[in-house]
């Protein structure tokens, strides 16, 4: 292995992936334009990056994420590193287009950190995959969730999710190139 190449992950009881799904507040499609879908895909990457963590799939629904991650930190700790740089970037965004509408709507009583605004449910679904068949499971379910929504005909079609890259057909512009290529299998 050269020196620059990233270590590759080999999921098993051990060394367990994570299955993250973040809903949004109250359900609402806060993801519904591509153009809040790019503010989310750019801080997953960014929060990625900063905290050293790899994202395996993903798709971005329009009120809700799933994400295929490492172990390299604690779920909690993925998902704050997630949800907490994506949901600042999306109230910044909202607040710089005078959203007040949307904002209203995501807007929940102050607590003790001054926060106004709430963008995500504050009670994630994390999972722990132990194995190959059900990681390629949750790489399917990942891929097919707009399929199944009705939003494409074919998983490659929806422009924020992993699959096109799975399906190796990835665009020159992909909103966020995920580590799948770093997976070990057996």
């Amino acid at each position: 292995m050269p020196p620059f190449a990233e270590p590759m992950f080999q999921t098993s009881r051990d060394n367990p992936a994570y299955y993250l799904t973040s809903v949004t507040h109250n359900r609402l499609p806060v993801f519904q334009k591509d153009e809040i879908k790019k503010i989310v895909t750019d801080a997953f990457n960014d929060a990625r990056a900063n905290h050293a963590f790899v994202i395996f799939a993903y798709v971005i629904m329009p009120d809700h994420s799933h994400i295929l991650s490492d172990n390299s930190h604690e779920i909690k700790s993925i998902l704050r590193y997630l949800n907490g740089i994506s949901a600042h970037r999306v109230i910044k965004y909202l607040k710089e287009k005078n959203c007040e509408a949307s904002l209203a709507k995501l807007r929940i009583q102050e607590r003790a950190d001054k926060q106004n605004y709430s963008v995500y449910e504050h009670h994630p679904n994390a999972i722990r995959i132990t194995g190959e068949d059900a990681f390629m499971q949750k790489v399917n379910y990942i891929h097919l969730n707009p399929v199944r929504a009705g939003l494409v005909n074919h998983p490659d079609d929806y422009l924020y999710s992993s699959a096109r890259l799975w399906n190796g057909r990835a665009l020159e512009n992909e909103p966020l190139v995920t580590d799948h290529k770093q997976i070990k299998w057996r």
